[in-house]
C-alpha cells in the first residue's frame, strides 16, 4: 500500500523551517522540485494543491505564512493526504492557537512530537488533541506580543528627542529602560528554565493511553464534571446571489451541527431531527445520491459528513444519530443544501449620477422573513467609485459610514425585525479635475465612468439571525445516557448567517 514519505513545513520563501522523512526513500534535495513548482511562480500562476513532479507527489496546503508538505514517491490517495494535512493543522491550532512561522519555531520539539505521534512509515495514526494531549505533556508557548521594551519603537522616539543633538537624550527614562529590559530578560529566563523543569518532570510521568488502541479514541475514560451540560448549535450560512431584477441566481446553504459537552463518564447520546430531513429513504439518498423533488416532505442533503464518534450502521436502519462525544467542542455533522430560496434581506439601490460633481444613493432594504424573528448586526455594504470624496449620509434607521479602504459606504442596522422595510440616502462628491492619465477624457466622461465601474460592483449583505433556520432543520430531542444515571442539562439553539450574500445593481 502507497503511503506518504515526508512531511514539511516550509515558510513563505520556501526555506525549511521543519521536516520529517518517514520513509527514507527521498533525495535530500526533494523540497526543490516544490519550491521551483510552487513558490517562485505562484504569484502568476493559480497552483493545483496535489500535483506530480518527476514521479514525485506533492500535496500541500498554505495557511498564514507557512506551507504543510507531503511529500510520496508514488501515487498516494490525494483525499488521505489533503485530509492528514487539514487534520495536522486543527492539532497545531489546538496547541499553540495561532499558527504561523513565528509559533512553529518557538514549538519546534512539540511539531516533532506530534509529527512522530499522527504518523508512523507515512501511514496516519490518531489526530485527535485531546488524545494527543495524554501522553505529549510538554507545554506549548502562546504567540504573545513582545513586551521589552527595547524593542518597542515608541521608546526609542520618546527617547531621542532630537536624533541631531545627543543632549536630547532623556537619562532618566533611559535607566528607567534599563532596568526594565534586564528584569524582562530576567523574567523570561526564569520562566523558560521553569518550564524546561516541568517538562522534564511530565516526560517521567507519560504513559500510553489505553483508548488509544480502542474502538473509542476520541475520548478518555475518567472525566468527571460537577454540573453536566450538553450544548447543541445549529449554524446555518445562507450562500445567494441574486440579480439586479430580484431573481435568484445561485442560491445555497451551508450547515453545520456544532456541540460543546462537558459531561462525565462515557455518556451515549441519541440526536433525532424533524422528519422532514430524515425520511425513509437510505443513506446514499442523504450524500445525494437520490432524485430530486422526489418528495415533498423531504430535503435532499448534499455532502453530508459526520464525526468519527457517530455510528453510522445505527442511523442508517433507524435514523437515530447515536454517538459517545468527544469532550468539549466539536463538530458532529456538516451539510449542503443546493436549493432555491427567497432573499432574507434584499437590497435595492437606485443610483442617480448628478452631472459631473456628485452621485445620489437611494437604498432600500426589506427583511423576507417571520416578523418574530430579528437579524442582529445588520451590514449592508454599497459600493462607491473609488474616486469618491466627500459622503454626506442621511440615515432615518442606523448608522451609515464611509469606508474608502474597501471603496462603499457601510449601512449599519443593530436589529432588523422581520416584515419591516427602512430606507437610506447618501451622496457622494467626484473629483472636479482628471488624472494625467485621463487627460483627454472629459469630465463628463470621466464621471460616467466612475458611475459605471461603481454599479457594477454587487451590494454585499451580512447579517446573524438568531432562533431560525433556512432548511427547516430541527431538532426533536437530544437524550443524554450515563450508567451511573447522573442528570444532564442539553441546550439547543439555531443560528443563521450570511455567507457569501450579493446583490448585483
Amino acid at each position: 500500500m502507497s503511503a506518504p514519505s515526508a512531511y514539511y513545513i516550509l515558510d513563505s520563501k520556501g526555506k525549511n523551517i521543519i521536516h520529517r522523512d518517514y520513509r527514507g526513500n527521498l533525495p535530500k534535495n526533494i523540497i526543490d522540485k516544490f519550491i521551483k513548482r510552487v513558490i517562485k511562480v505562484e504569484e502568476e500562476e493559480n497552483i493545483q494543491p496535489v500535483f506530480e513532479e518527476d514521479g514525485y507527489s506533492f500535496c500541500f496546503i498554505r495557511h498564514k505564512d507557512i506551507y504543510l508538505v507531503l511529500i510520496s514517491n508514488c501515487n498516494c490517495n490525494a483525499m488521505e493526504m489533503i485530509c492528514f494535512l487539514f487534520s495536522t493543522l486543527s492539532v497545531f491550532e489546538h496547541y499553540f492557537k495561532e499558527v504561523e512561522e513565528e509559533s512553529i519555531k518557538d514549538n519546534f520539539v512539540v511539531v516533532y512530537e506530534l509529527l512522530d505521534e499522527m504518523m508512523d512509515f507515512g501511514y496516519p495514526q490518531s489526530t485527535e488533541p485531546n488524545l494527543l494531549k495524554e501522553f505529549i505533556k510538554n507545554e506549548s508557548n502562546i504567540l504573545q506580543k513582545n513586551l521589552n521594551p527595547f524593542l518597542d519603537i515608541n521608546f526609542w522616539n520618546e527617547l531621542f528627542k532630537d536624533n541631531n543633538n545627543v543632549s536630547g537624550i532623556n537619562i532618566n527614562q533611559l535607566a528607567q529602560g534599563l532596568q526594565e529590559g534586564i528584569q524582562h530578560s530576567f523574567s523570561n529566563l526564569m520562566s523558560s528554565i521553569k518550564q524546561d523543569t516541568k517538562i522534564e518532570d511530565n516526560s517521567n510521568k507519560v504513559t500510553i493511553p489505553r483508548n488509544f488502541t480502542q474502538t473509542i479514541s476520541w475520548r478518555k475514560e475518567g472525566i468527571i464534571y460537577k454540573k453536566n451540560e450538553c450544548f447543541l448549535d445549529v449554524v446555518e450560512s445562507v450562500n445567494l446571489l441574486i440579480s439586479n431584477a430580484g431573481t435568484t441566481l445561485r442560491s445555497e446553504i451551508v450547515g453545520t451541527l456544532k456541540m460543546r459537552c462537558y459531561l462525565s463518564g462515557m455518556p451515549e447520546l441519541k440526536l433525532g431531527l424533524n422528519d422532514k430531513v430524515f425520511n425513509n429513504e437510505n443513506l446514499n439518498t442523504m450524500v445525494g445520491k437520490g432524485k430530486k423533488g422526489s418528495s415533498s416532505s423531504g430535503v435532499d442533503l448534499e455532502d453530508v459528513k459526520f464525526h468519527q464518534c457517530v455510528r453510522l450502521n445505527r442511523f442508517e436502519n433507524e435514523r437515530i444519530i447515536s454517538f459517545v462525544p468527544p469532550d468539549g467542542d466539536f463538530d458532529l455533522m456538516s451539510y449542503r443544501l443546493s436549493t432555491r430560496i427567497k432573499p432574507l434581506i434584499h437590497v435595492e439601490v437606485i443610483s442617480i449620477l448628478h452631472g459631473t460633481s456628485r452621485i445620489e444613493l437611494n437604498v432600500k432594504a426589506k427583511s423576507n422573513f417571520k416578523k418574530k424573528s430579528i437579524a442582529n448586526n445588520v451590514k449592508i455594504f454599497i459600493p462607491v467609485p473609488k474616486d469618491a470624496d466627500s459622503p454626506k449620509i442621511n440615515s432615518l434607521f442606523g448608522n451609515g459610514e464611509y469606508s474608502p479602504e474597501d471603496d462603499c459606504i457601510i449601512w449599519s442596522i443593530k436589529n432588523f425585525p422581520g416584515g419591516k422595510e427602512y430606507s437610506f440616502h447618501a451622496e457622494v462628491g467626484l473629483p472636479t479635475i482628471t488624472s494625467f492619465e485621463d487627460e483627454n477624457t472629459s469630465l463628463e466622461q470621466a464621471a460616467k465612468k466612475s458611475h459605471l465601474s461603481a454599479k457594477k460592483r454587487p451590494v454585499r449583505v451580512s447579517f446573524e439571525i438568531p432562533y431560525f433556520t433556512v432548511s427547516g432543520l430541527q431538532v426533536r430531542y437530544l437524550k443524554i445516557m450515563d450508567k451511573s444515571g447522573y442528570q444532564a442539562l442539553p441546550w439547543v439553539r439555531y443560528i443563521t448567517t450570511s455567507g457569501i450574500y450579493e446583490i448585483r445593481q
